[in-house]
């Protein structure tokens, strides 16, 4: 059933996704309604939910736009469904932030293959990735994924490896402002999430555990075909099958050495993530195996889902 009515790309899935999503989001806030009487709290919140619509869409943008894979909404759902199998995301504003922001620098490094003003788009890609570190310092390291973008499309031109410099220095500088302003020392929050740790043994009841388990098959499901598949695809898109495949490592990355993990952390593998799967399920041609393999990953989702509420 999943499998078939989302296999298609109609204004219907993206009102079951967007109905889904609000619907899932409020279920885990009500866990604790505190927030109900505070009018900041209750703003907060619809911004966060406005922002994770907004990684739903941008997920499924960067994925038609760069026919990264076929007229579908596949990668759009499993975003969401990774959202609903680790709901801690759903309230965890800082990943929200981050992980909006680097799927900005994605949609510009993706589009580099177009060759159409490169700078602009390094430069874009560069300020997101460290506007997002701000918000979680190892997001940092998605800065390689600038580089590695620059080697396949103009590492010719000096001033291409020098304008994620500049993006920094940016930053920086607003950061610095913003800081100066509130009052607030923001370099000692920064400077508090450089630690790094390897320590995983973090759950906060055997659900979570689970989770991880199941996104840690899923991940190996849709991963390994996908990188052995970049080869047959089209000449013109194996660099960006390649970063995305690039940006799923780094996020793992970011998960493995960040410090008072959680699983919300892995929020940063989500969209690429979705897109390996897309490409998945669309090389399945027996349409009951897709819909199997669907229908079971939204069921374990949807049911440790429920028993954390």
């Amino acid at each position: 059933m999943f499998a078939s009515v989302f296999n298609k790309s109609r204004p219907i899935n993206y009102a079951l996704i967007g109905g889904g999503l609000v619907l899932f989001y409020f279920l885990y806030l009500f866990k604790d309604d505190s927030w109900t009487g505070n009018y900041l709290l209750i703003l907060e919140k619809a911004g966060l939910l406005l922002l994770l619509a907004g990684s739903l869409f941008l997920t499924n943008f960067v994925t038609r736009r760069n026919t990264l894979s076929r007229a579908n909404t596949y990668a759009m759902f499993l975003f969401f469904v990774f959202l609903v199998l680790f709901p801690t995301t759903l309230v965890n504003t800082r990943i929200i932030i981050a992980n909006f922001f680097l799927l900005l620098a994605l949609r510009r490094l993706v589009s580099l293959q177009s060759l159409i003003t490169p700078k602009e788009k390094i430069f874009d890609a560069s300020f997101w990735i460290f506007a997002a570190a701000a918000f979680h310092f190892w997001c940092i390291i998605y800065i390689g994924l600038v580089f590695i973008s620059i080697i396949f499309h103009v590492y010719r031109d000096y001033r291409n490896w020098i304008i994620p410099f500049i993006a920094f220095f940016a930053i920086a500088v607003i950061y610095a402002m913003a800081g100066f302003i509130t009052g607030q020392d923001f370099l000692d929050r920064v400077l508090d999430e450089t630690h790094i740790s390897f320590d995983f043994t973090y759950f906060e009841n055997i659900y979570q555990n689970i989770a991880l388990a199941v996104f840690s098959s899923v991940a190996v499901l849709f991963a390994i075909p996908y990188g052995f598949s970049i080869s047959s695809k089209p000449l013109n898109l194996q660099s960006s099958h390649k970063k995305i495949l690039y940006s799923f490592l780094i996020g793992v990355g970011i998960y493995a050495l960040s410090n008072h993990k959680n699983n919300s952390f892995l929020a940063f593998t989500f969209a690429p993530l979705a897109i390996m799967g897309a490409n998945y399920l669309e090389s399945q041609e027996n349409a009951w195996f897709r819909e199997i393999a669907l229908a079971v990953i939204v069921l374990i989702a949807v049911g440790l889902f429920m028993v954390q509420l």
